[in-house]
């Protein structure tokens, strides 16, 4: 979803995901993706602070503008997309496979965001360990990444879950 190669590029991908985090309010999916967005992008950490902080100002194209506003409105609920929304994001050259796309990313990421916050995830505050993460990701995909944390092939262990109560 978010590294194979697409139409849209890896780093606009991975802005949607990092937009609709940061919009739920959850640190580490907006840390981890914002700095896998930033690697595709030059090394453009600035960049990725703009998209949150206002993407319409933020030097993006005007198709991934009309995408992210696509993606904020998944983000509140799947039936605030409208029809004019996606004229508008075809208008700026979106195919129906990008907007397709958008609203799955966000979609996901929505559930992402709270499995990751409701299980009440250790997110490390350390923006070098992200951003060194990112680079790697960027590089190798997830899954590639994600072996590091997975049992041997000779394991067949599940991993224990345990969850901590929520701060009150």
């Amino acid at each position: 979803m978010l590294h194979a190669p697409n139409s849209l590029p890896q780093g606009e991908r991975e802005l949607i995901a990092t937009y609709v985090s940061y919009l739920n309010d959850c640190y580490f999916c907006q840390a981890v993706h914002g700095s896998v967005a930033a690697a595709c992008l030059n090394d453009d950490h600035d960049l990725v602070k703009r998209v949150k902080d206002d993407f319409h100002t933020a030097g993006i194209s005007e198709k991934l503008k009309s995408l992210l506003v696509i993606a904020a409105k998944v983000q509140k609920g799947g039936k605030q997309v409208t029809a004019s929304d996606v004229g508008a994001a075809r208008a700026q050259g979106a195919t129906d496979t990008e907007i397709h796309d958008t609203v799955l990313i966000a979609a996901a990421f929505c559930m992402y965001n709270r499995y990751v916050d409701g299980l009440d995830t250790w997110q490390p505050r350390d923006e070098e360990l992200y951003r060194e993460r990112g680079k790697k990701t960027a590089r190798e995909g997830y899954v590639s990444m994600s072996r590091e944390y997975l049992p041997g092939p000779t394991t067949r262990a599940q991993p224990e879950v345990r969850l901590q109560p929520a701060a009150e």
